[in-house]
């Protein structure tokens, strides 16, 4: 808990039997609750999870892959069923720092913002860790997002560190969002149309030496078709008095 704001975190999780564990024992302690959405993982996530016996952990199961985008809108629900008030997304790769946990929730808890969102591509030294094919792709795509989204300022429009308000989350027809990879950039649409005030913090950056799992299809057909259906989705839904929805930026030392 922070300020009196009860804090859950959403741990989705695909095969992530190797780094799940390292991630969920980060975890700094303020958080009340952790909801890992094991996403029909073909993996021993399963095992891995069930050999953690951790007393904040809340378990969801899904019986096939739906997507990442669909395994945040589950932990999503069961956070707000928990009631909790600010409800922070930390992959299973161990690819978020802990440490930024604390930036990424406080304007929320503070009620500066209704979402947070992560930058790494304005994190010093960012060049020395991030591939450069991602980090010219994710440029590419954050400025689309800021086209399709409304949010003209978006930094990093790929990073899935995020924090919102569980306000803000009852406001949202969470189905309507894109349920797989693309998920980041719609939710984004879906908030603009809710006047939902935009936040972003400066993030570390963390690889390993994995290889991307976006296909080009993925890359260059799936995502554009994403922006375009959140393009419109805004346009149809555009709120009826707009107000000032310039991102605040805290930035981190």
């Amino acid at each position: 808990m922070l300020d009196g704001k009860s804090i859950a975190v959403v741990v989705p999780a695909y095969n992530e039997s190797l780094l799940l564990k390292k991630t969920i024992s980060s975890i700094p302690d303020y958080v009340d609750y952790i909801c890992i959405v094991n996403d029909a993982s073909t993996d021993e996530t399963a095992k891995v999870i069930e050999q953690m016996h951790h007393p904040k952990i809340n378990l969801i199961s899904h019986g096939q892959n739906q997507g990442v985008g669909a395994a945040i809108i589950s932990g999503y629900r069961r956070c707000m069923q928990l009631q909790a008030d600010v409800i922070a997304v930390m992959a299973g790769d161990a690819q978020m720092d802990p440490h930024d946990l604390h930036a990424i929730v406080s304007p929320v808890v503070s009620d500066l913002a209704d979402y947070c969102k992560g930058d790494r591509l304005s994190w010093k030294g960012v060049f020395k860790v991030m591939p450069l094919l991602r980090f010219f792709g994710n440029h590419a795509l954050s400025l689309l997002t800021r086209i399709t989204s409304g949010y003209l300022e978006v930094r990093d429009s790929q990073c899935g560190y995020t924090a919102i308000s569980r306000h803000a989350l009852t406001r949202l027809r969470l189905e309507r969002i894109y349920a797989r990879y693309g998920f980041p950039n719609d939710i984004l649409a879906h908030l603009f149309t809710i006047n939902a005030r935009l936040s972003q913090v400066t993030v570390r950056p963390i690889y390993a030496t994995e290889k991307s799992g976006i296909s080009l299809y993925t890359a260059f057909i799936r995502v554009p078709l994403v922006l375009l259906r959140s393009y419109v989705f805004r346009l149809k839904h555009r709120p009826a008095k707009v107000k000032s929805l310039s991102p605040t930026s805290i930035e981190r030392a």
